[in-house]
């Protein structure tokens, strides 16, 4: 993973709360968790994967609780960061690579696969999803 820092703004504590984001959302999806997966959102947080836009914690649950009972049930996850970008205080820009791996398999197959977008935001000492946002890794 590739950081940009600016010691003032960005230290290696707040580094890895942020790298940390990604294992949070894997273990909330591999539970099917649709409460867990939205608590990683701020409450005005938006998601947008492709054809897909929620905003709002409580609208990102109920999209989630639906999608693990049908086009996500069974499915899993995986996620790693690959740069760090700090945006000012308070704000940054953790980018990923991975995908949803399908139901009975084990590995992520690469019509599947994703770069990712977070954008997450300090807020109240904690660090939230403002915008989430995911596109295919491969051009189709």
């Amino acid at each position: 993973m590739t950081t940009s820092t600016d010691a003032a703004v960005f230290d290696e504590r707040e580094q890895a709360a942020v790298g940390a984001m990604p294992g949070r959302l894997v273990r909330a999806w591999s539970d099917h968790d649709a409460d867990a997966f939205a608590a990683l959102f701020a409450e005005d947080g938006a998601l947008i994967l492709p054809g897909v836009y929620v905003s709002g914690r409580a609208a990102i649950r109920e999209h989630m609780a639906e999608a693990y009972r049908g086009v996500y049930r069974g499915t899993t996850v995986t996620g790693r960061p690959i740069a760090v970008k700090p945006l000012g205080p308070g704000a940054v820009a953790l980018l990923t690579e991975g995908g949803v791996i399908a139901a009975g398999s084990t590995e992520l197959a690469a019509a599947d696969a994703i770069r990712a977008s977070w954008i997450l935001t300090k807020r109240d000492g904690e660090w939230l999803l403002s915008v989430y946002q995911n596109s295919p890794r491969d051009p189709a």
